[in-house]
């Protein structure tokens, strides 16, 4: 006796549908690699689960960007348009700039130098006295701001004690007043 067929349309218990989802899934993939293996075909398959979790196979012999660029090849069609294309330079382009910069910051620390000529030697050391001509420059103007800070420091206390001093003279002064001692 064989199996029933069902109605297909969505299963409403969440744990239903889960469990549906993970067996089917799984069957999906089981039969992508039987027929890689049986019929020597490149396959790849990607599934995103509605939690956007991401289940993906490829066949052992190929690449998914190889089966991509089969696809645009023979189909005509692309699946990346301008915008795609265009964050994919960008990318590929900070890809490069960071390779550049992380071999220039190697020549700072004097790794690698040895396959540099006279003139890259001379615009790194170039490079390293103006480093040094700055930070010196931020010292020293860091130097003058903690005794500029001192200064003012002292400064405001002194103001303060004969804030201090003239606060107490005029108190003193109301209290005679109050007493009577002086009039006005």
């Amino acid at each position: 006796m064989g199996r029933g067929k069902i109605e297909i349309k969505r299963i409403d218990n969440p744990s239903n549908r889960n469990v549906t989802y993970t067996k089917r899934r799984k069957g999906l993939v089981k039969k992508a690699t039987e027929i890689s293996i049986l019929c020597d075909a490149k396959i790849s398959l990607i599934i995103i689960s509605n939690t956007g979790k991401i289940h993906e196979y490829c066949s052992p012999a190929t690449t998914l960007n190889a089966i991509m660029k089969t696809y645009h090849d023979r189909s005509g069609k692309r699946l990346w348009d301008a915008k795609h294309e265009s964050i994919h330079n960008e990318i590929e382009r900070i890809k490069r700039e960071t390779e550049r910069m992380q071999v220039q910051l190697r020549h700072l620390k004097g790794d690698d130098i040895t396959s540099l000529n006279y003139e890259e030697l001379i615009k790194i050391e170039q490079a390293l006295e103006d480093g040094l001509t700055n930070m010196e420059y931020v010292k020293e103007v860091r130097k003058n701001s903690t005794a500029r800070t001192k200064i003012l420091a002292e400064e405001n206390k002194g103001l303060r004690f004969i804030l201090q001093e003239q606060e107490m003279a005029l108190h003193g002064i109301n209290r005679e007043m109050d007493m009577g001692i002086i009039r006005h």
